[in-house]
């Protein structure tokens, strides 16, 4: 008859918490069956019948532990927090695979300021997200009303136009989505874009330049950059721009248009009066 051995260290911590490990045992091959399941059914099931398997999934990952710890944003300036927290759609103790990253991050795109998102789950529970927002550009009058939009055109704000600092005017139909190009010719003159106020696009087609001190200047259409050069030559010539006039006209290359401030009528002065005042 063999001598009794001795039960090993491990074996021993195995018996103490073999009532703690049964249920997540139980757990862990439970979520192995039903994503056996999900998969399988998925793919004999492409329109989404059996989409309750993965509701189901969700809870038993839940009860084994995979919850949401953490949820870590990055790269978030103007982008309001409320959209962000809306769009991800989970908070801290929700199942983890209750959390798609593929729809989070398109919901996340979805949001005029957000341009790009990454969204990674890890099983440790923890969610990254890193958004890269659209840069302010300018600020758009049309009818009346303000708005704040990118490079491209794309509005990002209506609210707290003030908030971005001083950016450049482009008023009119259109303007949003053409005006990048104008305003990169106008940063190569640096003494003419200082002095203007607004970049006017008319009738959708040509440009004009509104300065600060009320001159219009009207640009040729598809030839705005030659013209803002040749403004700023005249400029430092014969500092053009801070003469008082209505407008100037660039459209024809060879010609120089300026239209001057009527000259202000002669104030009437009152009658001299003839002769002494007499009394009575």
């Amino acid at each position: 008859m063999a001598a009794p051995q001795r039960p090993s260290g491990l074996r021993l911590w195995l018996r103490r918490r073999r009532g703690l490990l049964r249920p997540a045992l139980y757990a862990l091959l439970g979520l192995g069956l039903v994503g056996a399941g999900a998969v399988t059914v998925s793919a004999l099931d492409p329109a989404g019948r059996f989409a309750w398997l993965g509701e189901n999934m969700a809870e038993v990952a839940g009860a084994a532990g995979l919850t949401v710890n953490e949820i870590v944003v990055r790269g978030q300036q103007n982008t309001p927090r409320e959209l962000i927290r809306a769009a991800i759609g989970v908070g801290r103790g929700d199942p983890l695979l209750a959390f798609s990253p593929t729809q989070a991050k398109a919901r996340l795109e979805s949001i005029a300021w957000i341009e790009q998102a990454e969204v990674q789950r890890h099983l440790s529970g923890n969610i990254l997200i890193e958004i890269h927002e659209r840069k302010p550009f300018a600020i758009w009058q049309r009818q009346g009303e303000f708005a704040v939009v990118d490079r491209d055109g794309r509005v990002v704000s209506a609210d707290t136009l003030d908030a971005f600092g001083p950016l450049p005017l482009l008023v009119g139909d259109g303007a949003h989505k053409l005006g990048a190009t104008l305003y990169d010719a106008l940063s190569r003159e640096p003494e003419v874009r200082r002095r203007v106020q607004a970049l006017v696009l008319v009738n959708e087609r040509r440009w004009n330049l509104r300065l600060h001190n009320g001159t219009d200047v009207l640009l040729p259409e598809a030839h705005e950059a030659a013209a803002v050069q040749r403004l700023g030559e005249l400029q430092r010539s014969s500092a053009l721009l801070d003469r008082p006039l209505v407008a100037i006209d660039l459209r024809l290359p060879d010609r120089l248009v300026v239209r001057q401030n009527p000259a202000p009528e002669p104030i009437a002065e009152p009658p001299k009066r003839r002769g002494g005042s007499s009394r009575g």
